[in-house]
């Protein structure tokens, strides 16, 4: 009889499995990096991506870069990173940046003048940049990032409200300028299924979590989610039914 660790896993491989067939996230010769925080979701999209690495097809390897933030208060331990790709045979590579390495950007219209950025976006945005540094130094044509279903749906209803298009994050997005893809294997997976297994599976939890994170639009608009589903079960299905029907009709 299987334990109800074996059975989760089971449940969100054959998810993730559906995901890279139906969305051709995965191909031969694929050279993927894996956005690795520490927390659940990328700990469990880490472990699915290195042990599918070692079946036949497709062929492809796996990296993982964790970023550390020097002036933002969350933190994993290394150790247990290392220990966690030691184990699926995933090099890890380690980079340390700040906010303060870029506190001005650019403002989408070039004659307003720059002005300091929200230090969310900074620390988004900074993270990004080492890892989008690190894949084209490797030789990376992927990126993957451990954004779930629940993530997907909360992104769609805050498109909705704060921008005014019905519009979400993809489970495959090339890159205009340079040559990469952002894939998001665990897209068809609830967040409360790699919630569970995390803590059978044993997942160590970061040791300091962001000090925003409960204050964001996202935890914001997260809790209005939990109430609509309250009204709708099939509240995430049904969106992302909607989301994949928009794009193939346009």
């Amino acid at each position: 009889m299987k334990t109800e660790q074996e059975r989760l896993f089971k449940k969100l491989n054959e998810k993730f499995v559906r995901a890279f067939a139906t969305y051709h996230l995965l191909e031969d010769g694929d050279h993927v990096l894996v956005a690795l925080s520490g927390g659940k979701d990328s700990l469990c999209l880490l472990e699915m991506l290195g042990k599918r690495a070692r079946i036949d097809k497709p062929q492809f390897r796996v990296d993982a870069i964790h970023v550390r933030m020097e002036d933002v208060s969350y933190e994993s331990s290394t150790d247990y990173l290392e220990q966690f790709c030691k184990e699926l045979n995933v090099p890890l590579h380690i980079v340390t940046t700040s906010t303060q390495a870029s506190r001005h950007l650019p403002d989408d219209k070039e004659e307003e003048p720059q002005r300091e950025k929200p230090p969310c976006f900074l620390c988004s945005w900074n993270r990004r940049k080492q890892i989008f540094n690190l894949a084209q130094e490797l030789g990376c044509n992927k990126i993957a990032l451990g954004h779930h279903l629940d993530d997907i749906v909360q992104t769609t209803f805050m498109n909705l409200c704060f921008q005014g298009r019905f519009e979400s994050m993809t489970p495959l997005l090339r890159m205009k300028k340079m040559p990469l893809a952002l894939i998001r294997p665990l897209c068809l997976c609830e967040e409360k299924d790699i919630a569970e297994y995390a803590e059978l599976r044993g997942y160590q939890p970061q040791l300091k979590h962001c000090p925003h994170e409960d204050t964001t639009n996202r935890a914001n608009m997260k809790h209005i989610v939990e109430q609509l589903e309250e009204i709708s079960p099939i509240l995430k299905n049904s969106v992302w039914k909607a989301l994949r029907r928009m794009k193939d009709e346009g």
